[in-house]
């Protein structure tokens, strides 16, 4: 097991990486200090992991709330099946929540645990690659509106993130390729050693090989609770971990949510702030070519829908949170391992970039 600290003062907390973690009810028990615990999963990963995590934690006793799967669920109305099931059984502040899934489950646990009676803790137990890499950590949670992902929600630290890798081995090729994506994102923002790593370490990470995958959530987290620490609201350097975000989120709420996966929609919008890049000179062509090759080959798209043209895209992109003043802000590659965020560029560049021109 390796383990992780997120260094966030008083609200600190570990991150625990490894094989076999949801036997080790421990590692929760000993950062929850409450009478009454329940987990919130949903109905694909309950079935899988429910009675294995619950049997880790006793003597807690721990009730539970099944949510429908997937990204269109994230929505008011999952978020009051969870208020309705803590109230009906007479939940109160003494209480706390355990998210046990991917990052529809944590989002929407998260952000019920921090709006629950003003506020509750709760814990992030990750089963898919995407939370353990990206969402679990960090305190962002939210839920999705028809006018944007991820656009109701608050800052709320967990109180403890457990990554059990033996997980991944349950999950279908398209989600694990929908959490390289992120594990990619790392590489290009933050490291280009880890990128090089990625580019050799592939065709392992798609054939889950555990010391490929091991490594790619131990530096995932370590690159992201490093800029968390530094900035935990995402006022200034935990922007440019949404690099492909402002593209992918306008082609997950163009198409409806769920039709696309996130990690799917990132990896398109990465390549598509990397055409930008490239158009604005501040992105070498090789490198958008490296990039695009890497996420074709775990199993990406580098594209939006064909049918989805310029202006339905940038008129999501207009309601991005990084907006200010009503224009729109990007974070673009500078090369392979840095990244800024700017509101300056080519408008008949970025329509060459939604209508997916050839460069």
């Amino acid at each position: 097991m390796k383990t992780l600290i997120v260094q966030l003062g008083a609200r600190s907390y570990p991150i625990h990486i490894g094989a076999g973690l949801l036997s080790q009810g421990m590692l929760i028990r000993e950062r929850l200090q409450k009478e009454r615990i329940c987990i919130v999963t949903d109905d694909r990963v309950g079935p899988l992991y429910l009675d294995k995590l619950k049997a880790s934690l006793k003597p807690l006793v721990v009730e539970s709330v099944a949510l429908p799967h997937g990204e269109e669920n994230k929505d008011w109305e999952a978020l009051d099946l969870i208020f309705t099931a803590l109230l009906k059984s007479g939940y109160g502040r003494d209480s706390a929540l355990i998210a046990l899934g991917g990052g529809v489950v944590g989002d929407l646990t998260g952000f019920a645990a921090a709006v629950y009676q003003r506020g509750i803790p709760y814990v992030q137990v990750a089963t898919t690659l995407l939370a353990q890499v990206d969402s679990a950590v960090g305190g962002k949670t939210a839920i999705n509106h028809r006018y944007g992902k991820n656009m109701v929600g608050a800052f709320h630290q967990p109180l403890v993130v457990v990554s059990d890798t033996a997980t991944l081995d349950t999950l279908d090729p398209r989600q694990l390729a929908a959490g390289l994506a992120e594990v990619i994102k790392y590489g290009l923002i933050r490291d280009i050693r880890f990128f090089e790593w990625l580019e050799t370490n592939i065709q392992q990470l798609v054939a889950k090989d555990e010391d490929a995958l091991d490594h790619a959530v131990v530096r995932s987290c370590e690159i992201k609770s490093a800029i968390v620490a530094k900035d935990e609201r995402d006022e200034g350097e935990r922007a440019l971990l949404n690099l492909g975000h402002t593209f992918g989120h306008a082609i997950e709420t163009a198409l409806g949510h769920g039709e696309w996966l996130h990690g799917e929609a990132v990896a398109a919008g990465m390549a598509m702030a990397a055409a930008l890049a490239v158009r604005q000179g501040g992105f070498k062509a090789t490198e958008h070519r490296r990039l695009c090759r890497l996420l074709e080959r775990a199993g990406l798209p580098i594209a939006p829908p064909a049918h989805l043209g310029a202006e339905e895209l940038r008129k999501h992109m207009a309601r991005d949170k990084k907006a200010l003043g009503g224009k729109i802000r990007l974070v673009l590659p500078k090369g392979i391992g840095q990244a800024v965020l700017t509101d300056e560029f080519d408008e008949k560049a970025l329509e060459a970039t939604l209508d997916n021109e050839p460069l």
